[in-house]
């Protein structure tokens, strides 16, 4: 029998929920105190928002109670209005996205498996399904031709996440919860993955609850973040830059650290300071040709790229005075790039590990978008640092002015 033709497709994906948590609790049987305790707090559609906290605090319990994988004890959960605690949870998972540690792929299933699990779980055509999984791959920046067919098992750690997150995206659903997904890779693949999913909410605009321990992911992710005690009990819900600048208590300063003003470079993307065009060649180019580019031109380096537009290596003209007719050892390979939603911290961090003083920057599948170099990053570090020192002198004279204010009533009022 042929399949019935896939329904059109909607003019516009589902975008964020509001989320609604009023007085969650969960207690454990024979437990003195509650996991968390009478929690409520209001997450807008389309936002990031962070939980943070101590190991232990209940940040995890309380992710897992908005899409029931943990049952709440009391409380109610509502997603755009709608009570969530009282309806079918296995239909309700298959409407919340959920993307966890070290992906959770299952490992005997491909990748476009894994992908196409909820749509075909929800009675997606398979012609929908198929066309989904390669929209899915596309959008995490993963050639759907490279990867529809491999397992698991043959992806890096940062590939295996990207899969996990568009698997949680596949039925489109209008909210994302992350329980510390990027927590298992390394340093470098996990500032790319922070990167992708910040281009991806531009894209989408779902709304994203994500749990982490690490202040800094929690800074440069969030639109707001939840800092939580223990039981959940929320010491600070805020932007980044209130929570910086002004920490609610000692708790929350602990949280925030020594070097505030420094970690406001993870609030400043790539994308808000010069990137600048930078001389290039492709592989395929003639020796001859980058040869006469470099000799030409202004600059003695120029960026060689791939077949496939993404930067490849640096070229120096001496580099090729020793190419003998093949560029297979000449020049440095480049091994950090960052892309336009990269931290100012991780820009000057690619740099200064690169004793040339540039990065080059990248964009979806990493192809070549520009450089961003050492002046363009210093110049925007002296204004931060500026912005926070004329601001701290503007609170020491609020403060100084209420202080004599004080003083002034005082003393009109012993006379």
């Amino acid at each position: 029998m042929p399949e019935p033709p896939a329904p059109p497709a909607p003019a516009r994906a589902a975008t964020g929920a509001t989320i609604r948590l009023e007085n969650l609790t969960k207690r454990y049987s024979g437990s003195a105190v509650p996991a968390v305790e009478n929690v409520s707090m209001e997450i807008r559609a389309g936002e990031i928002v962070i939980f943070v906290g101590p190991s232990g605090c209940g940040k995890s319990t309380t992710l897992k109670m908005i899409n029931r994988l943990i049952e709440p004890t009391s409380g109610r959960i509502r997603i755009d209005d709608e009570d969530v605690t009282g309806i079918d949870p296995v239909k309700l998972r298959r409407k919340v996205g959920y993307a966890i540690q070290s992906s959770g792929l299952f490992p005997h299933m491909t990748v476009a498996q894994n992908i196409a699990l909820v749509p075909r779980m929800v009675g997606w055509p398979k012609s929908r399904i198929r066309n989904r999984v390669e929209e899915m791959l596309d959008l995490v920046g993963l050639d759907p031709g490279e990867f529809h067919h491999r397992y698991p098992r043959q992806l890096s750690g940062g590939q295996q996440q990207r899969v996990g997150v568009a698997r949680a995206l596949a039925a489109d659903p209008p909210v994302l919860l992350m329980d510390e997904p990027f927590g298992a890779v390394d340093p470098i693949t996990r500032d790319h993955l922070q990167d992708e999913l910040i281009r991806l909410q531009h894209e989408l605009h779902k709304t994203i609850v994500f749990v982490t321990h690490d202040f800094d992911e929690a800074i440069k992710l969030g639109d707001r973040i939840a800092v939580l005690r223990e039981r959940s009990q929320i010491a600070q819900f805020d932007t980044p830059e209130a929570i910086l600048t002004n920490p609610a208590d000692d708790f929350v300063s602990g949280f925030v650290g020594a070097g505030a003003a420094l970690k406001r470079l993870n609030l400043t993307r790539v994308r808000d300071v010069g990137v600048v065009d930078f001389p290039t060649a492709c592989v395929d180019d003639p020796l001859q040709s980058i040869f006469d580019a470099l000799r030409s031109g202004t600059a003695n380096e120029l960026l060689l790229l791939d077949r496939h537009h993404r930067p490849y290596k640096w070229l120096r003209r001496g580099d090729l005075m020793r190419a003998k007719g093949s560029l297979a050892r000449a020049g440095t390979l480049v091994h950090d790039t960052v892309t336009r939603d990269a931290t100012l911290r991780d820009a000057l961090e690619a740099v200064l590990t690169d004793n040339a003083g540039r990065v080059a920057v990248t964009g979806r599948r990493g192809r070549y978008e520009g450089v961003v170099d050492m002046q363009t990053l210093m110049n925007s570090v002296h204004e931060l640092l500026e912005a926070d020192r004329l601001e701290a002198a503007e609170h020491q004279h609020t403060l100084e002015e209420q202080r004599a204010g004080r003083t002034r009533q005082e003393q009109e009022g012993g006379t």
